[in-house]
Protein backbone atom coordinates (compact mmCIF):
# COMPACT_ATOMS: atom_id res chain seq x y z
CA UNK A 1 0.00 0.00 0.00
CA UNK A 2 0.97 3.65 -0.88
CA UNK A 3 1.87 5.63 1.92
CA UNK A 4 -0.13 8.37 1.33
CA UNK A 5 1.86 12.46 1.79
CA UNK A 6 5.43 10.04 1.35
CA UNK A 7 7.97 12.33 -0.50
CA UNK A 8 8.62 9.79 -3.48
CA UNK A 9 12.30 11.47 -3.95
CA UNK A 10 13.10 10.77 -0.06
CA UNK A 11 12.31 7.82 0.14
CA UNK A 12 14.06 6.07 -2.66
CA UNK A 13 17.01 7.30 -1.62
CA UNK A 14 16.47 5.64 1.73
CA UNK A 15 15.53 1.92 -0.22
CA UNK A 16 19.14 0.33 -0.20
CA UNK A 17 18.44 0.52 4.04
CA UNK A 18 18.74 -2.98 5.88
CA UNK A 19 17.68 -5.24 6.83
CA UNK A 20 15.90 -6.34 3.72
CA UNK A 21 13.06 -8.82 5.51
CA UNK A 22 11.46 -5.47 7.18
CA UNK A 23 8.74 -4.14 5.76
CA UNK A 24 7.46 -0.87 7.72
CA UNK A 25 3.96 -0.89 5.96
CA UNK A 26 3.76 -4.98 7.27
CA UNK A 27 3.86 -3.08 10.73
CA UNK A 28 1.95 0.17 10.80
CA UNK A 29 -1.81 -0.33 11.87
CA UNK A 30 -3.92 -0.63 8.60
CA UNK A 31 -6.16 2.80 9.29
CA UNK A 32 -3.04 4.81 9.59
CA UNK A 33 -1.69 3.66 6.58
CA UNK A 34 -5.01 4.45 4.53
CA UNK A 35 -6.00 7.59 6.52
CA UNK A 36 -5.58 10.87 4.46
CA UNK A 37 -3.72 13.23 6.32
CA UNK A 38 -5.01 16.70 6.68
CA UNK A 39 -3.03 19.40 4.58
CA UNK A 40 -2.83 22.93 6.40
CA UNK A 41 -3.00 25.83 4.90
CA UNK A 42 1.18 25.84 5.24
CA UNK A 43 1.59 22.99 2.88
CA UNK A 44 0.64 24.74 -0.56
CA UNK A 45 1.87 28.43 0.15
CA UNK A 46 4.25 29.96 2.98
CA UNK A 47 5.14 34.24 1.59
CA UNK A 48 2.81 36.69 0.57
CA UNK A 49 -0.04 37.90 1.99
CA UNK A 50 -1.99 35.04 3.80
CA UNK A 51 -5.57 35.30 3.91
CA UNK A 52 -5.61 31.48 3.75
CA UNK A 53 -5.65 29.83 7.93
CA UNK A 54 -7.74 31.86 9.50
CA UNK A 55 -4.94 33.45 11.51
CA UNK A 56 -5.32 37.11 13.22
CA UNK A 57 -4.38 39.63 10.28
CA UNK A 58 -3.20 42.16 12.92
CA UNK A 59 -0.56 40.28 15.42
CA UNK A 60 -1.27 39.23 18.61
CA UNK A 61 -3.08 40.13 21.40
CA UNK A 62 0.08 40.39 23.84
CA UNK A 63 0.08 43.82 26.15
CA UNK A 64 2.94 46.23 24.68
CA UNK A 65 6.48 45.85 25.29
CA UNK A 66 5.79 41.97 26.37
CA UNK A 67 8.75 39.67 26.30
CA UNK A 68 9.75 35.98 27.89
CA UNK A 69 11.98 36.82 30.66
CA UNK A 70 15.37 35.38 30.12
CA UNK A 71 18.95 35.06 30.73
CA UNK A 72 20.74 37.70 28.52
CA UNK A 73 23.89 35.81 28.40
CA UNK A 74 27.42 37.64 29.15
CA UNK A 75 28.75 40.40 27.17
CA UNK A 76 31.46 38.81 25.42
CA UNK A 77 28.68 36.16 24.23
CA UNK A 78 30.07 33.02 26.56
CA UNK A 79 26.86 31.39 28.07
CA UNK A 80 26.05 32.88 31.16
CA UNK A 81 25.99 30.90 34.52
CA UNK A 82 22.59 29.95 36.20
CA UNK A 83 23.49 31.50 39.61
CA UNK A 84 19.69 31.79 40.58
CA UNK A 85 16.11 31.55 40.25
CA UNK A 86 16.32 35.81 39.23
CA UNK A 87 18.29 35.11 35.93
CA UNK A 88 16.03 32.42 34.64
CA UNK A 89 12.56 33.79 35.90
CA UNK A 90 11.32 30.51 33.64
CA UNK A 91 13.24 27.92 35.05
CA UNK A 92 13.77 26.75 31.35
CA UNK A 93 16.25 23.98 33.18
CA UNK A 94 13.09 22.65 35.01
CA UNK A 95 9.86 21.27 33.83
CA UNK A 96 7.19 23.30 34.05
CA UNK A 97 5.31 24.41 36.83
CA UNK A 98 1.80 22.99 36.84
CA UNK A 99 0.33 25.88 38.04
CA UNK A 100 1.24 27.16 34.69
CA UNK A 101 1.62 30.95 36.03
CA UNK A 102 -2.12 31.10 36.45
CA UNK A 103 -3.73 30.37 33.17
CA UNK A 104 -6.56 28.12 33.77
CA UNK A 105 -7.66 30.43 36.58
CA UNK A 106 -7.73 33.34 34.05
CA UNK A 107 -9.75 31.16 31.55
CA UNK A 108 -12.01 30.02 33.94
CA UNK A 109 -12.68 33.23 35.01
CA UNK A 110 -12.80 34.73 31.09
CA UNK A 111 -15.40 31.86 30.18
CA UNK A 112 -17.46 31.84 33.59
CA UNK A 113 -16.95 28.01 34.86
CA UNK A 114 -17.05 27.70 38.62
CA UNK A 115 -12.96 26.50 38.62
CA UNK A 116 -10.33 25.84 36.95
CA UNK A 117 -10.90 21.52 37.63
CA UNK A 118 -13.52 22.16 34.37
CA UNK A 119 -10.10 23.41 32.24
CA UNK A 120 -8.06 21.10 30.21
CA UNK A 121 -5.37 22.54 28.49
CA UNK A 122 -3.61 21.12 25.39
CA UNK A 123 -1.09 21.37 22.45
CA UNK A 124 -3.65 23.30 20.26
CA UNK A 125 -6.77 22.76 19.90
CA UNK A 126 -5.62 19.20 17.87
CA UNK A 127 -4.44 17.73 20.63
CA UNK A 128 -7.53 18.02 22.67
CA UNK A 129 -9.73 16.79 19.89
CA UNK A 130 -7.65 13.68 19.48
CA UNK A 131 -7.41 12.90 23.29
CA UNK A 132 -10.95 13.15 23.93
CA UNK A 133 -11.40 10.24 21.10
CA UNK A 134 -8.50 7.82 22.33
CA UNK A 135 -10.22 8.46 25.70
CA UNK A 136 -13.84 7.67 24.69
CA UNK A 137 -13.87 5.21 21.86
CA UNK A 138 -12.67 1.63 21.09
CA UNK A 139 -10.41 1.27 18.23
CA UNK A 140 -12.08 -0.32 15.62
CA UNK A 141 -15.58 -0.56 17.75
CA UNK A 142 -17.03 2.95 18.07
CA UNK A 143 -17.53 5.94 16.03
CA UNK A 144 -18.09 9.45 15.74
CA UNK A 145 -20.68 11.62 13.85
CA UNK A 146 -19.22 15.06 11.94
CA UNK A 147 -21.80 17.61 10.62
CA UNK A 148 -19.90 18.24 7.12
CA UNK A 149 -18.84 20.79 5.84
CA UNK A 150 -16.63 20.83 8.78
CA UNK A 151 -13.28 20.89 9.90
CA UNK A 152 -11.07 18.26 9.11
CA UNK A 153 -9.28 16.70 11.82
CA UNK A 154 -12.02 15.54 13.68
CA UNK A 155 -11.50 12.85 10.52
CA UNK A 156 -7.99 12.76 10.67
CA UNK A 157 -8.39 11.80 14.56
CA UNK A 158 -10.80 9.08 13.95
CA UNK A 159 -8.59 7.39 11.10
CA UNK A 160 -5.51 7.52 13.87
CA UNK A 161 -7.56 6.14 16.47
CA UNK A 162 -9.19 3.64 14.13
CA UNK A 163 -12.64 4.96 14.53
CA UNK A 164 -15.41 4.98 11.91
CA UNK A 165 -16.93 8.31 11.12
CA UNK A 166 -20.77 9.15 10.62
CA UNK A 167 -21.74 12.03 8.46
CA UNK A 168 -25.15 14.15 9.43
CA UNK A 169 -24.50 17.19 6.51
CA UNK A 170 -25.62 20.50 7.58
CA UNK A 171 -28.40 22.14 6.08
CA UNK A 172 -26.81 24.13 3.32
CA UNK A 173 -29.42 25.20 1.19
CA UNK A 174 -29.20 28.53 0.36
CA UNK A 175 -25.71 28.56 2.29
CA UNK A 176 -27.58 28.79 5.52
CA UNK A 177 -25.44 25.88 7.37
CA UNK A 178 -27.46 25.10 10.39
CA UNK A 179 -27.48 22.16 12.24
CA UNK A 180 -29.93 19.40 11.42
CA UNK A 181 -30.97 18.63 14.82
CA UNK A 182 -33.22 16.69 14.06
CA UNK A 183 -31.27 14.10 11.26
CA UNK A 184 -28.39 13.99 13.91
CA UNK A 185 -30.96 13.14 16.92
CA UNK A 186 -32.20 10.47 14.47
CA UNK A 187 -28.62 9.46 13.78
CA UNK A 188 -27.73 8.93 17.31
CA UNK A 189 -31.05 7.32 18.63
CA UNK A 190 -30.62 4.40 15.60
CA UNK A 191 -27.04 4.18 16.56
CA UNK A 192 -25.04 3.30 20.29
CA UNK A 193 -22.06 2.71 18.78
CA UNK A 194 -21.54 6.95 18.11
CA UNK A 195 -19.66 7.93 21.14
CA UNK A 196 -18.67 11.58 20.41
CA UNK A 197 -21.06 13.88 18.50
CA UNK A 198 -18.49 17.11 16.88
CA UNK A 199 -19.99 20.63 16.17
CA UNK A 200 -18.20 23.40 15.22
CA UNK A 201 -19.60 26.56 15.81
CA UNK A 202 -18.97 29.27 14.29
CA UNK A 203 -18.43 26.25 11.77
CA UNK A 204 -15.04 26.25 9.66
CA UNK A 205 -15.62 26.80 6.68
CA UNK A 206 -18.80 27.69 7.33
CA UNK A 207 -18.46 30.64 9.54
CA UNK A 208 -21.94 29.98 10.76
CA UNK A 209 -22.46 30.00 14.64
CA UNK A 210 -24.70 26.97 16.17
CA UNK A 211 -26.93 28.11 18.73
CA UNK A 212 -26.34 26.66 22.34
CA UNK A 213 -30.20 25.85 22.84
CA UNK A 214 -29.46 23.01 19.42
CA UNK A 215 -26.59 21.86 21.53
CA UNK A 216 -28.91 21.40 24.35
CA UNK A 217 -31.49 19.04 22.49
CA UNK A 218 -28.53 17.24 21.01
CA UNK A 219 -27.28 16.90 24.92
CA UNK A 220 -30.88 15.99 25.97
CA UNK A 221 -30.93 13.10 23.73
CA UNK A 222 -32.27 10.17 26.11
CA UNK A 223 -31.00 7.73 23.78
CA UNK A 224 -27.30 9.10 23.07
CA UNK A 225 -25.07 7.64 25.93
CA UNK A 226 -21.99 9.37 24.35
CA UNK A 227 -20.21 12.76 24.43
CA UNK A 228 -21.23 16.29 22.24
CA UNK A 229 -18.15 18.07 21.78
CA UNK A 230 -18.59 21.88 20.04
CA UNK A 231 -15.48 22.99 18.94
CA UNK A 232 -15.20 27.31 19.79
CA UNK A 233 -12.23 28.14 17.87
CA UNK A 234 -14.10 31.62 16.95
CA UNK A 235 -16.79 32.20 19.69
CA UNK A 236 -14.50 35.47 20.47
CA UNK A 237 -15.94 37.00 17.24
CA UNK A 238 -19.53 36.67 17.97
CA UNK A 239 -19.04 37.45 21.75
CA UNK A 240 -17.70 40.84 20.34
CA UNK A 241 -20.53 41.76 18.22
CA UNK A 242 -22.48 41.60 21.49
CA UNK A 243 -20.31 44.18 23.02
CA UNK A 244 -20.61 46.03 19.49
CA UNK A 245 -24.49 46.09 19.64
CA UNK A 246 -24.56 44.25 16.60
CA UNK A 247 -26.16 41.42 18.72
CA UNK A 248 -28.82 41.06 21.36
CA UNK A 249 -26.97 42.00 24.86
CA UNK A 250 -28.81 39.00 26.38
CA UNK A 251 -28.10 36.39 23.43
CA UNK A 252 -25.94 33.59 24.62
CA UNK A 253 -23.60 32.53 21.60
CA UNK A 254 -21.57 30.04 23.53
CA UNK A 255 -21.77 26.42 24.97
CA UNK A 256 -19.41 27.03 27.85
CA UNK A 257 -23.15 27.94 29.55
CA UNK A 258 -23.73 23.91 29.12
CA UNK A 259 -20.92 23.23 30.66
CA UNK A 260 -22.17 23.51 34.17
CA UNK A 261 -25.85 21.75 33.60
CA UNK A 262 -24.40 19.16 31.33
CA UNK A 263 -22.02 16.09 32.15
CA UNK A 264 -22.16 15.00 28.47
CA UNK A 265 -21.00 18.31 26.54
CA UNK A 266 -17.06 19.65 25.99
CA UNK A 267 -16.08 22.73 24.15
CA UNK A 268 -12.87 23.51 22.73
CA UNK A 269 -11.41 26.80 22.29
CA UNK A 270 -8.35 28.39 21.33
CA UNK A 271 -5.80 30.93 21.46
CA UNK A 272 -4.66 30.83 18.14
CA UNK A 273 -7.34 32.78 16.62
CA UNK A 274 -8.90 36.16 18.90
CA UNK A 275 -5.78 36.01 20.54
CA UNK A 276 -3.23 35.87 17.58
CA UNK A 277 -1.12 33.57 19.48
CA UNK A 278 -1.00 30.44 17.05
CA UNK A 279 2.40 29.98 17.06
CA UNK A 280 2.65 29.14 21.06
CA UNK A 281 -0.25 26.08 20.09
CA UNK A 282 -2.15 26.13 23.56
CA UNK A 283 -5.95 24.70 22.72
CA UNK A 284 -8.55 24.39 25.80
CA UNK A 285 -11.40 22.57 26.66
CA UNK A 286 -13.93 23.19 29.55
CA UNK A 287 -15.68 20.09 30.76
CA UNK A 288 -17.05 19.09 34.21
CA UNK A 289 -13.77 18.01 36.53
CA UNK A 290 -14.54 13.94 36.12
CA UNK A 291 -13.53 14.33 32.19
CA UNK A 292 -10.81 16.78 32.70
CA UNK A 293 -9.62 14.68 34.71
CA UNK A 294 -9.61 11.59 33.16
CA UNK A 295 -7.61 13.87 30.11
CA UNK A 296 -5.26 14.83 32.16
CA UNK A 297 -4.29 11.65 33.58
CA UNK A 298 -4.08 10.25 29.74
CA UNK A 299 -2.13 13.11 28.53
CA UNK A 300 1.56 13.24 27.93
CA UNK A 301 3.71 14.52 31.25
CA UNK A 302 4.45 18.55 31.02
CA UNK A 303 2.59 19.06 27.74
CA UNK A 304 2.32 22.26 28.16
CA UNK A 305 5.81 24.28 27.56
CA UNK A 306 6.93 27.19 30.25
CA UNK A 307 7.10 29.89 27.26
CA UNK A 308 3.94 28.83 26.14
CA UNK A 309 2.39 29.42 29.15
CA UNK A 310 3.85 32.28 30.47
CA UNK A 311 2.93 34.33 26.79
CA UNK A 312 -0.67 32.81 27.42
CA UNK A 313 -1.08 34.28 31.01
CA UNK A 314 0.31 37.79 29.73
CA UNK A 315 -2.48 37.32 26.70
CA UNK A 316 -5.14 36.29 29.63
CA UNK A 317 -3.71 39.41 31.56
CA UNK A 318 -6.83 42.50 31.97
CA UNK A 319 -4.46 44.33 28.91
CA UNK A 320 -3.82 41.52 26.77
CA UNK A 321 -8.21 40.51 26.84
CA UNK A 322 -8.85 44.39 26.42
CA UNK A 323 -6.10 44.70 23.09
CA UNK A 324 -7.64 41.23 21.68
CA UNK A 325 -10.90 42.61 22.08
CA UNK A 326 -9.85 45.60 20.44
CA UNK A 327 -8.02 43.31 17.53
CA UNK A 328 -11.23 41.55 17.10
CA UNK A 329 -13.74 44.57 16.63
CA UNK A 330 -11.27 45.86 14.26
CA UNK A 331 -11.53 42.51 12.01
CA UNK A 332 -15.02 42.45 12.30
CA UNK A 333 -15.37 46.08 10.69
CA UNK A 334 -12.70 45.10 8.52
CA UNK A 335 -14.40 41.97 7.44
CA UNK A 336 -18.16 44.07 6.60
CA UNK A 337 -15.86 45.95 4.64
CA UNK A 338 -14.35 43.26 3.32
CA UNK A 339 -17.83 41.73 2.33
CA UNK A 340 -19.66 45.02 0.81
CA UNK A 341 -16.68 44.81 -1.72
CA UNK A 342 -17.32 41.35 -2.49
CA UNK A 343 -20.83 41.97 -2.90
CA UNK A 344 -20.14 44.25 -5.55
CA UNK A 345 -17.32 42.61 -7.27
CA UNK A 346 -18.16 41.27 -11.05
CA UNK A 347 -18.03 37.79 -11.16
CA UNK A 348 -18.13 36.90 -7.49
CA UNK A 349 -21.16 35.13 -6.12
CA UNK A 350 -23.38 34.74 -3.29
CA UNK A 351 -21.32 35.28 0.06
CA UNK A 352 -22.32 31.85 1.96
CA UNK A 353 -22.83 31.49 6.17
CA UNK A 354 -23.39 33.76 8.57
CA UNK A 355 -20.10 35.02 8.94
CA UNK A 356 -19.40 35.41 12.37
CA UNK A 357 -16.03 34.07 12.21
CA UNK A 358 -12.51 36.03 10.97
CA UNK A 359 -12.88 35.25 7.30
CA UNK A 360 -15.70 34.91 4.31
CA UNK A 361 -16.69 32.20 2.15
CA UNK A 362 -17.29 33.78 -1.15
CA UNK A 363 -18.87 32.14 -4.60
CA UNK A 364 -16.70 32.32 -8.21
CA UNK A 365 -18.79 32.31 -10.68
CA UNK A 366 -18.60 30.63 -14.33
CA UNK A 367 -16.64 33.31 -16.71
CA UNK A 368 -19.74 32.97 -19.71
CA UNK A 369 -22.95 33.84 -17.96
CA UNK A 370 -22.11 34.50 -14.43
CA UNK A 371 -24.96 32.86 -13.48
CA UNK A 372 -23.95 29.53 -11.73
CA UNK A 373 -20.96 28.47 -9.21
CA UNK A 374 -17.88 27.21 -11.04
CA UNK A 375 -14.81 25.34 -9.15
CA UNK A 376 -12.62 25.50 -12.24
CA UNK A 377 -13.18 29.71 -11.68
CA UNK A 378 -12.36 28.91 -8.06
CA UNK A 379 -8.78 27.01 -8.51
CA UNK A 380 -7.50 29.79 -11.08
CA UNK A 381 -8.33 32.39 -9.11
CA UNK A 382 -6.58 30.58 -5.99
CA UNK A 383 -3.94 29.33 -8.13
CA UNK A 384 -2.77 32.27 -9.47
CA UNK A 385 -3.33 35.07 -6.79
CA UNK A 386 -0.54 32.40 -5.19
CA UNK A 387 1.87 31.70 -7.39
CA UNK A 388 1.57 35.27 -9.45
CA UNK A 389 0.71 37.84 -7.36
CA UNK A 390 1.74 36.65 -3.55
CA UNK A 391 -1.54 36.34 -2.06
CA UNK A 392 -3.41 33.37 -0.61
CA UNK A 393 -6.50 32.61 0.63
CA UNK A 394 -8.00 28.84 0.70
CA UNK A 395 -10.18 27.03 -2.17
CA UNK A 396 -13.11 25.24 -0.52
CA UNK A 397 -14.64 24.46 -3.19
CA UNK A 398 -14.81 20.92 -3.14
CA UNK A 399 -16.44 20.92 -0.01
CA UNK A 400 -20.33 20.21 0.73
CA UNK A 401 -22.33 22.98 0.03
CA UNK A 402 -19.24 25.31 -1.22
CA UNK A 403 -19.36 24.53 -4.61
CA UNK A 404 -17.03 27.23 -5.95
CA UNK A 405 -16.01 29.01 -2.57
CA UNK A 406 -13.14 30.19 -1.68
CA UNK A 407 -12.96 31.20 1.75
CA UNK A 408 -10.48 34.58 2.84
CA UNK A 409 -9.97 35.25 5.71
CA UNK A 410 -10.11 39.16 7.21
CA UNK A 411 -6.73 40.94 6.59
CA UNK A 412 -5.61 44.77 7.23
CA UNK A 413 -7.69 47.20 5.28
CA UNK A 414 -5.04 47.14 2.82
CA UNK A 415 -5.07 43.53 2.80
CA UNK A 416 -8.31 43.33 2.10
CA UNK A 417 -8.11 45.47 -1.12
CA UNK A 418 -5.38 43.74 -2.56
CA UNK A 419 -7.21 40.45 -2.46
CA UNK A 420 -10.19 42.80 -3.92
CA UNK A 421 -8.03 44.00 -6.64
CA UNK A 422 -6.64 41.00 -7.40
CA UNK A 423 -9.59 39.32 -7.60
CA UNK A 424 -11.57 41.64 -9.85
CA UNK A 425 -8.68 41.60 -12.23
CA UNK A 426 -8.35 37.85 -12.56
CA UNK A 427 -12.53 37.59 -12.82
CA UNK A 428 -12.84 40.75 -15.39
CA UNK A 429 -9.61 39.13 -17.89
CA UNK A 430 -10.34 35.30 -17.55
CA UNK A 431 -8.03 32.66 -18.16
Amino acid sequence: MTIKGLNGAADAAAAAHKPAHFKLENLIRPNILSLEPYRCARDDYQSGILLDANENSLGHSLPPKSVIPHNPGTSNGATAVQSSEAEDPLSLNRYPDPGLFGIKDSLAELRGVPHDAFVFLGVGSDEVLDLVQRVCCRPGKDKILICPPTYGMYSVCAAVNDLEVVKVPLITKGGKFALDVDAVNKKLSEDPDIKITFICSPGNPTGTLIPPSDVRKVADNPDYKGLVVVDEAYIDFAEEEKRMGKRAADEVVSSVSLVHEYQNVMVTQTLSKAFGLAAIRLGIAFAQPALVQIMNNTKAPYNISSPTAHLASLALSPKGIEQMRANVQTLIRNRDSLISALQTLPGAGAIWGANEANFVLVQMLDLETRSKPDNEVAQMVYKRMAEEMGLVVRNRAKDLGCAGCLRITVGTEEENRRCIELMKGLLEGGK
